[in-house]
């Protein structure tokens, strides 16, 4: 039976009221064999929420797997994280960060392809983004590229879900649904050989970055896990397809229990050599997550590594390795804080969001909707060269006729919108002549608001002819009643003006 979801807040503050603020020790290695050349990882232990400040501190790794080019994988690799980044405001507390973090990465996978699809380049890339923060470990991934945990107590759980036509029923049903074809290639004949695919485009993958050229049905919405780890640890794996074509996620966990980060990743590169061959590129991130009351072992020294290498790599057989005593081996308990991965961008980021297909349009993590390219707010302007087409500087028009009565406009930018309702700005102001009735109204949004932004109002009084207009109040006699007004009055004494 699985256990009972534990809101995030809850979990901090257990460690709060424990003490136990400690955060762990993070090691980790990394290995590669290339045979395209397409492969490309991150790794970023000493990232900082706010430059200079260590205890907004986190780690980063990442696996970049590209295909049909390398320009994808790249482009994801230097703009991913900033993207993260700039989703999420610096202020905020570590709770809310990791609260915000699931939607932060949804709205920068998205982003981040939005931007590279600028290019007109046709190369993809599948992506696999792990966040560590202390104990709470964060996973985003498209593609089919894989990171597993293993808890140390003999229990391996998979953070991601592959995208992968062949093996995902869910996805192959949503990208039929949708219009899309799948199906495999084929030869003279009739015959058909190969993995599934989705045409157009013939991808084997339902979910990357890039992949202009594939048509609508390949999108770059991730799958989002978030766990927490005990205070026991674990150990995360984090490879290409290359290496989870040729081994199951149990055994690539067994083959290099018991051992250091850095060897650890290189065994598991060998193991997948030695059961398929270098079939494809073969890139492996471990990284293991330790308490920091367990003596952390000083890295081995490259020449002492090459020793040990040669031993385990050319002489002792996968049986003999996974009989390697484990210095880690206390069960870990893992709490599920978060999952979640539908390809809908709706149902991800909010019911009103449309569809990245026909508009361009994200929602940051917070923050109002934007167009992209460009990340403007309006939909109309003028100017904006930058922004591409769908920014338009065609106005709406609107023709109205007054009563003999007459009336008032109140003209503003969006400082005062902002601040006030259109009511509001009307009823605290009622009563008073135009030249002070703009002042009140910057006034209350001040009050309201505090100065934001450029803050402009005009108001305009249509008066009957036959109604007597009272001579403009001398400049003096503005300020003093400004004083009385703005310095004394509140709003509801000064709508109780006649």
């Amino acid at each position: 039976m699985k256990s009972p979801l534990v809101p995030l807040g809850t979990l901090i503050g257990r460690e709060l009221r424990n003490e136990k603020v400690e955060k762990p020790f993070v090691k980790y290695g990394q290995a590669a064999l290339a045979k395209k050349g397409e492969d490309y990882f991150l790794i970023k232990p000493d990232c900082q929420r706010i430059p200079g400040d260590s205890s907004t501190s986190f780690s980063v790794f990442a696996i970049f797997d590209g295909h049909n080019g390398i320009s994808a994988a790249i482009f994801a690799k230097e703009n991913l994280l900033d993207n993260v980044l700039s989703a999420i405001p610096q202020e905020i507390s570590r709770e809310e960060w990791l609260q915000a973090l699931p939607r932060a990465l949804v709205a920068s996978f998205v982003k981040t392809d939005i931007e590279f699809q600028q290019r007109r380049e046709t190369s993809g890339t599948t992506v696999t983004f792990v966040v560590i923060d202390g104990w709470t470990v964060t996973v985003a991934s498209v593609g089919d590229s894989r990171c597993i945990l293993d808890t140390q107590g003999g229990v391996v759980s998979l953070l991601t879900v592959d995208h992968r036509l062949e093996e995902n029923a869910e996805e192959r049903e949503r990208v039929t649904a949708s219009g899309g074809e799948v199906g495999r290639l084929n030869v003279f004949g009739g015959n058909e050989v190969g993995p599934l695919r989705c045409w157009p485009g013939g991808l084997c993958l339902s979910r990357s970055i890039g992949d202009t050229d594939v048509g609508e049905f390949i999108v770059p919405i991730p799958h989002v896990k978030q766990v927490k780890l005990s205070s026991a640890g674990g150990r995360l794996i984090i490879a290409s397809d290359g290496i989870w074509d040729a081994l199951s996620s149990d055994v690539a966990a067994k083959c290099c229990q018991g051992l250091p980060a850095e060897l650890a990743a290189k065994l598991v590169v060998k193991e997948a050599l030695r059961s398929r061959g270098l079939k494809d590129d073969t890139t492996c991130l471990v990284v293991d997550i330790i308490p920091s009351d367990v003596p952390v072992l000083p890295s081995i020294p490259r020449k002492k590594q090459n020793m040990l290498s040669s031993l385990l790599f050319g002489k002792k057989s996968l049986n003999s390795v996974n009989k390697a005593t484990n210095k880690l081996s206390a069960v870990g308990v893992v709490e599920e804080l978060f999952e979640e991965g539908s390809a809908m961008l709706a149902e991800r980021l909010g019911k009103d969001f449309p569809s990245i297909t026909n508009s361009g349009l994200y929602r940051c993590a917070v923050g109002p909707l934007r167009c992209w390219p460009g990340g403007l707010c309006l939909s109309r302007s003028i100017g904006d060269t930058d922004v591409g087409e769908f920014i338009v500087p065609i106005p709406h028009v609107k023709q109205v006729k007054l009563s003999s009565a007459g009336g008032r406009l109140i003209i503003a930018s969006d400082g005062i919108w902002d601040a006030l309702s259109s009511d509001v700005a009307a009823n605290c102001c009622r009563g008073l002549p135009a030249e002070l009735a703009a002042k009140l109204v910057v006034k209350e949004a001040l009050r309201s608001r505090g100065l934001k932004d450029d803050t402009t109002c005009l108001v305009v009084d249509i008066i009957p002819s036959d109604v007597p207009v009272l001579p403009s109040i001398p400049r003096k006699k503005q300020n003093m009643l400004s004083s009385l007004l703005f310095g004394k009055k509140s709003l509801n004494s000064v709508n109780k003006a006649k």
